[in-house]
């Protein structure tokens, strides 16, 4: 679930990146019509299919299928066959697109599909097996991604990885936020406060070595809940794929862009946009470990070399802080403080000071653009009251076992469920209610999850701005929504496939369609919770999974 990657990043003039545009644009038009020059194809989840779940493929064939049939082969033999599906509708070249549901089919093994009708059609090879095996090597790859993404001396070795980068972050300067003009060039700035800070660790961003707080909390929290929430898959009961480490790692980060002692916030290291002047982080191809000498003295590379530590706009000790960082950069800490309170006291009770400090600066009247990234169209987020209930619900969960640190501005967690109410309530009546599933830019899907379990553990009072139905009841709303738009294509996917982020929303539906059999024990959106998963991982139109490294036809 981290940040989108920007395909187009990175390139060294208006030249380059027309090339680059050229060659992602003809490979993509090669790959498209060797895709649909067939006359019917199968599409699977090339990870396979869980055995005890809803499981489906589709059918594309550009003529009618009518009387067809289908089989599941497995070692040479079939083991299932059916007829053909419901007609879904049309995609493109493929007037129809079939599906093929086998629920039934529960050993483990490796399969085919074999459509036999007017227009025969194979499949990709594919397995069913229990999710533990289906999933593992996932589960694997993305820690893989998070331990290649490491900025620092604290970086582990890899093929893809030989050297640390950006050293000479330890002591960044700390700048001023420059001005941008309508197409994100920088028009003045940044200007030096003289101060310098250590901001060496954390993540590169998708696609570049910029790093920001906004992408880092968020990615903390989720990495996080599933650390604490499944010890077994994520954390300390997994030998191929704990997290612990790098939710640490992450954290680490973040309390050195929160200087808690002087109540500061710093929010970026790196520019991704420059000017004539100024050589940025996304002109130039590059290994990360040759930006500290990057250009010599050439002045136009200073900000490769000595990457500026971007000061919260709203001011420096004390200043009031943009909602949305406010809300998930607590929710990090908080989700800290439950994680480590018992294998590392100290760390976990820091956790939770900065957590209470940080919250208590939010800014709750923004106007104008909030605080995300430089320049803001990187990361354009809207919607904050989502952050500042998630924050607040994990303040909630980590104060309500009792035995606290000394110290803390709040200890009565009341405090917090309050206000997790109160920001779930402006959150539903506001603007954006239900606008968005879970993913980067709206964290209701994990907010509301969170709120509910946290009423439950106070006996869902009365009296708090929302009662548990109250929050199940948007939780559904979204889910409606998802639902309603997978009617509109014959994949049944809840998010638009011409927007961006489908991986990140495919996954987060998935995410709620469980959360919700959680908070209700309904199976109501159980196959929603597989077919989303199987739509971004090979179930699809083009037949590609769009994570790389999961499945068997990926991106390069």
């Amino acid at each position: 679930m981290r940040q989108e990657c920007r395909l187009l990043q990175g390139q060294k003039s208006v030249l380059s990146s027309s090339v680059h545009l050229f060659t992602v644009i003809v490979t993509f038009l090669l790959f498209s019509a060797a895709a649909f020059g067939q006359n019917a194809v199968v599409r699977v989840n090339q990870l396979g299919y869980v055995n005890s779940a809803s499981k489906r493929a589709y059918l594309m064939s550009k003529g009618s299928e009518s009387g067809a049939t289908f089989s599941l082969n497995s070692g040479g033999s079939s083991v299932f066959s059916a007829p053909i599906g419901a007609d879904l509708g049309a995609w493109g070249a493929y007037l129809h697109v079939y599906a093929l549901d086998f629920d039934s089919v529960s050993t483990a093994g490796v399969y085919t599909i074999a459509v036999t009708g007017p227009t025969a059609a194979t499949s990709p090879s594919f397995k069913i097996d229990t999710a533990a095996n289906i999933y593992s090597k996932a589960l694997a790859n993305t820690l893989s991604y998070y331990q290649n993404s490491r900025d620092g001396a604290n970086f582990i070795p890899s093929s893809l990885r030989t050297a640390a980068g950006h050293l000479n972050d330890q002591h960044a300067g700390v700048f001023h936020t420059p001005s941008f003009d309508s197409s994100d060039n920088i028009t003045s700035g940044p200007t030096s406060t003289g101060a310098t800070i250590d901001a060496s660790g954390g993540w590169f961003d998708a696609g570049d070595y910029v790093k920001f707080v906004e992408t880092h909390s968020y990615t903390v929290a989720v990495l996080g809940v599933g650390v604490r929430d499944f010890p077994n898959q994520m954390g300390s009961g997994s030998s191929q794929s704990d997290f612990t480490a790098e939710v640490r790692f992450g954290t680490d980060w973040l309390l050195k862009m929160w200087d808690d002692s002087s109540r500061t916030l710093y929010y970026q290291v790196g520019l991704g946009t420059g000017n004539s002047t100024i050589v940025s982080d996304h002109d130039i191809w590059r290994l990360p470990q040759a930006d500290d000498t990057f250009g010599g003295s050439d002045s136009t590379t200073r900000f490769i070399r000595n990457r500026p530590a971007l000061i919260n706009t709203a001011g420096g000790a004390g200043a009031k802080i943009s909602p949305n960082l406010a809300g998930r950069l607590s929710a990090s800490f908080a989700i800290c403080y439950q994680i480590f309170k018992n294998s590392d006291p100290a760390y976990a009770s820091r956790c939770l000071l900065a957590a209470e400090h940080v919250f208590d600066l939010a800014n709750t009247a923004p106007s104008g653009k909030l605080l995300t990234v430089a320049p803001f169209d990187f990361y354009g987020e809207s919607e904050w009251r989502d952050d500042l209930e998630l924050g607040a619900t994990e303040l909630y969960l980590a104060l309500q076992p009792g035995n606290l640190p000394a110290g803390l501005p709040h200890s009565d967690p009341n405090f917090y469920l309050t206000a997790a109410a109160n920001w779930a309530h402006a959150y539903i009546i506001g603007p954006g209610d239900a606008g968005d599933t879970l993913n980067l830019y709206d964290v209701t899907g994990l907010a509301h999850y969170e709120l509910f379990r946290a009423l439950g553990l106070a006996g869902n009072p009365s009296g708090l701005a929302v009662t548990q139905s109250t929050v199940l009841s948007d939780f559904q709303k979204e889910l409606n929504n998802a639902t309603t738009q997978g009617a509109t294509n014959p994949f049944g996917f809840g998010f638009p496939w011409n927007q961006d982020d489908n991986a990140s929303h495919g996954g987060g539906l998935s995410v709620m369609a469980s959360e919700y059999k959680a908070m209700t024990g309904a199976n109501t959106h159980a196959a929603h919770a597989e077919r989303w998963l199987d739509n971004i991982l090979g179930a699809n139109a083009w037949g590609i999974s769009f994570i790389v490294g999961d499945g068997t036809v990926f991106p390069d």
